[in-house]
């Protein structure tokens, strides 16, 4: 049926020879993939396999996109909290999940705070609460690489380190992130001469990380440190300092898009999660949030995410349920990035799965679509299909 359906396609809506169809041909032939695409009025334009659920790799980051915009706007600004207590020289970060505490953002932080008259810091005290202990998402690879990087509620540049090697010496690659403790026990044993790599398994070595992190960066600013560290909950009263991150969430969603950053995503539906329970985010928190919402506004069914970048393997959803996710999508179809001309999307790789979904762009309308291949394909058919389908629809 899809084949015939494909070749129908070709024939009536390319002026050229069906030579031209051959990865929409190739498409056909396979056996566990489904495709959707509908025009600006919802009217179906090919769709084949669409109520069939499948593995949405990192497509599922439209969905937690999504519920995110959807919940905050795409101006909203994530806060984390610093309180102060002068006598004891101790200051302590309520963290939030704020994906971008990168170190351009912690050292303008620690400004802020010399500037309101903090010259001594004798601890420094990390509240993690936000999130559960040792939280490591469903589908997180044991490997160093930065996209493997495990969520925490205080994390530093996406929890990744950036690392060079100078006269056998191990330097940090980036101007602005001084060396740490931590960062260099993590080149241990690497040969090559620049790594980036993240920071384990363990979120408390993240968490930590940021500590010494921040500390350094006080330091530049003139606060001087005894280099004491502790894990204990902030005050309960008003915080001394609230910074609110320079990026807005779109400014955060669209690098999420173009890059396919695991560690935004898991962290945006961590914080989501947080938010609406009133508790520290678990991993069955995460599913129970990112399902519930979505069955509360589209009335789905047979659906699982049990986490936001599109790790898990267990995640599905179907083709028409992802394309009516983009109908309302519309208004943020900004930041997607174009991945061929005319084809704004995000794509989705895991073994034996291949997806792409967004919008076929022609004449003004933006057409969403949604392809889903669960099994070996040849690299780039997503891509070829989505540029062939600009031509006949």
């Amino acid at each position: 049926m899809l084949r015939s359906l494909l070749i129908g396609v070709c024939f009536t809506l390319l002026a050229s020879p069906l030579a031209h169809a051959n990865a929409l041909n190739k498409f056909s032939e396979l056996k566990n993939a489904g495709i959707l695409v509908v025009d600006t009025q919802g009217r179906r334009l090919l769709s084949d396999n669409r109520n069939r659920a499948f593995i949405p790799a990192s497509t599922t980051k439209i969905v937690t996109a999504w519920l995110a915009l959807n919940r905050w706007g795409e101006q909203h600004r994530f806060n984390t909290d610093f309180y102060y207590d002068q006598q004891q020289a101790k200051l302590w970060v309520k963290g939030s999940g704020d994906p971008f505490l990168v170190s351009e953002e912690l050292s303008s932080i620690a400004l802020q705070l010399q500037q309101r008259g903090i010259s001594h810091v004798a601890t420094l005290a990390l509240d993690t609460s936000a999130f559960t202990a040792g939280l490591v998402l469903p589908g997180t690879s044991k490997t160093n690489n930065p996209y493997d990087a495990v969520p925490s509620a205080l994390a530093a540049n996406f929890n990744t380190v950036n690392l060079r090697t100078v006269n056998g010496r191990i330097r940090s690659a980036e101007t602005q992130t001084p060396l740490t403790p931590i960062a260099k026990s993590l080149a241990r044993g690497f040969k090559k001469k620049k790594i980036r790599v993240n920071t384990g398994r363990d979120p408390k070595v993240a968490e930590r990380y940021f500590g010494e992190l921040f500390l350094a960066l006080l330091k530049k600013q003139g606060v001087t440190h005894d280099n004491r560290i502790v894990f204990e909950q902030s005050p309960a009263k008003a915080p001394f300092y609230q910074h609110k991150n320079s990026k807005t969430l779109g400014d955060m969603i669209r690098p999420m898009m173009k890059y396919s950053t695991n560690f935004i995503a898991n962290q945006l539906a961590l914080i989501m999660t947080a938010e609406h329970l009133g508790r520290p985010a678990s991993v069955r928190d995460v599913q129970q949030y990112m399902e519930g919402t979505l069955k509360a506004n589209f009335n789905w069914e047979n659906i699982t995410f049990k986490e936001g970048a599109g790790l898990s393997r267990s995640n599905r959803i179907s083709p028409v349920q992802l394309v009516e996710l983009l109908e309302r999508f519309r208004q943020w179809r900004h930041l997607l990035p174009e991945v061929e001309k005319g084809v704004f999307a995000k794509s989705g790789t895991l073994k034996k799965v291949s997806t792409l979904a967004g919008y076929i762009v022609d004449g003004g309308q933006w057409k969403p679509f949604a392809l889903m291949m669960n099994q070996s394909v040849p690299y780039k058919l997503r891509n070829r299909i989505a540029k062939e389908l600009r031509q006949t629809l």
